[in-house]
């Protein structure tokens, strides 16, 4: 296990360069969107967009011009906000980038429907009954409307799958699988915008816009998505040299690799990992750390939760690895105090053990709350922490003992907050990392802000995807 030489050494300042270059890259992406927003309803307005809402039938095909334009604008954002561009990474993080291509997702689809129903209607002269007619004549008569409907198809596809009810219904390898389609939606809707869409040509400007937002998104995709893993995965030729089980049900896979001093990997982030065994390599699934990177090994932790998972028990030392990562910002880069508070839930102690590993601290300085059902989870390494870095370590033994508590039923009666503040008193204090189920995150975090834990001093990891 590998130890911080001098724990004293890093004093944390809050206003670290990284901390102020992930702020401006923050506030820089908010106003570049909507300055995007801004600029294509300009265009719509110089293009007599407002005029023509003064009539009935040009009023419905205006404002459907509208919402189509912002759309699509919306649209690229969202492959945009997935394409892991490095620098987004490391200002969000996986978890809000997430969410904001959820809202962005939806968003966008609701205006896609609003732009199909308002052109419709105002194609169809403006009377209700004559719109699946006219829906029909618009679909096989203008050019690139049949791709355009099998584009729309593809997310609403996407879309259906991406409602939390429905993601919990399906295994991840099929969201996976089911996801991809929203780069097939994407691509069949370019050549309706382009033959149909008049302000996408209408102007020099428009024109460069929208070509330059499509360029944007293909190349980030093809770059940061293909690109920089293939380079990665060939530059360290990372392989596995042994699988250890840990429990029940959960199995250590420990991998080496060439250079790997130069994959710029942290504790506390996760990698896409592919496995050359055959069936399900095309999946890439994300695993966290379970300890942190040293320039000869890298080390996950999994529990069986799906086929894929379930086969990292028969893999073989000498198996080639794929990667792509690393990614999130449940690491040392979000850190913007001294004192420090882990609290893991299950198999989420994986990131959190490798923070603790990981991170600079001196004794007392850094604690880990952790809350598990049966036995815990590295026992014999985490007791090593408690000796040789000074990690404060509070076991939470039991399931949860209500619907809206955190804590283990082997804790006792104490309320969520009290508990918290009689083992972490000074938590207001200090920097919180969680990892866990997302309904359990979202309990510490009411229980932490409770506690008077700013919210920018929150970090999670959860498993929801």
């Amino acid at each position: 296990m590998a130890v911080v030489s001098d724990p004293y050494a890093a004093v944390v300042d809050p206003q670290d360069s990284r901390a102020r270059v992930d702020a401006a890259v923050r506030t820089g992406a908010g106003l570049t969107l909507w300055l995007g927003l801004l600029l294509v309803s300009y265009w719509w307005a110089t293009g007599g967009g407002f005029q023509d809402l003064a009539g009935w039938e040009t009023g419905l095909t205006s404002a459907g011009r509208l919402t189509g334009l912002l759309a699509s604008d919306l649209l690229l954002v969202q492959v945009l906000l997935m394409a892991r561009v490095p620098f987004l990474e490391a200002a969000y993080g996986q978890d809000r980038l997430a969410r904001l291509h959820r809202v962005v997702g939806f968003t966008s689809f609701n205006l896609m429907v609003a732009h199909i129903v308002l052109i419709t209607w105002g194609y169809a002269a403006g009377e209700l009954t004559r719109t699946p007619a006219t829906l029909w004549e618009l679909t096989v008569d203008y050019p690139g409307m049949l791709l355009a409907v099998a584009g729309t198809a593809c997310l609403v596809v996407v879309v259906v799958t991406g409602v939390k009810a429905a993601r919990a219904r399906l295994r991840y390898e099929s969201w996976h699988l089911l996801h991809l389609y929203a780069y097939l939606g994407v691509g069949l809707a370019l050549p309706h915008q382009l033959w149909t869409g008049q302000e996408f040509l209408a102007s020099p400007g428009g024109t460069v816009f929208w070509w330059g937002l499509w360029g944007l998104s293909v190349g980030a995709v093809l770059l940061w998505r293909i690109g920089l893993p293939l380079w990665r995965s060939v530059r360290h030729r990372i392989r596995v040299t042994s699988v250890v089980r840990e429990d029940d049900g959960v199995t250590s896979v420990y991998m080496t690799g060439r250079r790997l001093d130069r994959l710029p990997a942290e504790a506390g982030q996760f990698f896409g990992w592919r496995f050359l065994t055959g069936p399900g390599w095309t999946r890439a699934h994300p695993y966290s750390l379970s300890a942190a990177p040293d320039a000869h090994s890298l080390r996950i932790t999994v529990k069986d939760l799906g086929d894929d998972s379930a086969r990292l028990r028969a893999l073989r030392p000498g198996t080639r690895v794929l990667v792509e990562g690393p990614y999130g910002r449940l690491s040392a880069r979000a850190r913007s105090r001294r004192r420090i508070a882990f609290l893991a839930a299950g198999i989420g102690v994986t990131p959190l053990r490798a923070l603790a590993e990981g991170m600079s601290y001196a004794p007392g300085e850094a604690v880990l709350l952790y809350r598990f059902a049966d036995r815990p989870l590295f026992e014999r390494e985490l007791r090593l922490l408690v000796a040789e870095r000074g990690l404060g370590l509070i076991w939470l033994p039991g399931h949860r003992r209500a619907p809206r508590s955190w804590l283990g039923a082997g804790v006792g009666p104490a309320d969520d907050v009290a508990a918290l503040r009689y083992w972490v008193p000074d938590v207001a204090e200090r920097d919180v990392y969680v990892c866990g189920p997302e309904a359990w995150a979202e309990d510490v975090r009411r229980t932490t802000e409770a506690a008077g834990l700013s919210p920018d001093r929150f970090h999670v990891e959860s498993f929801g995807w």
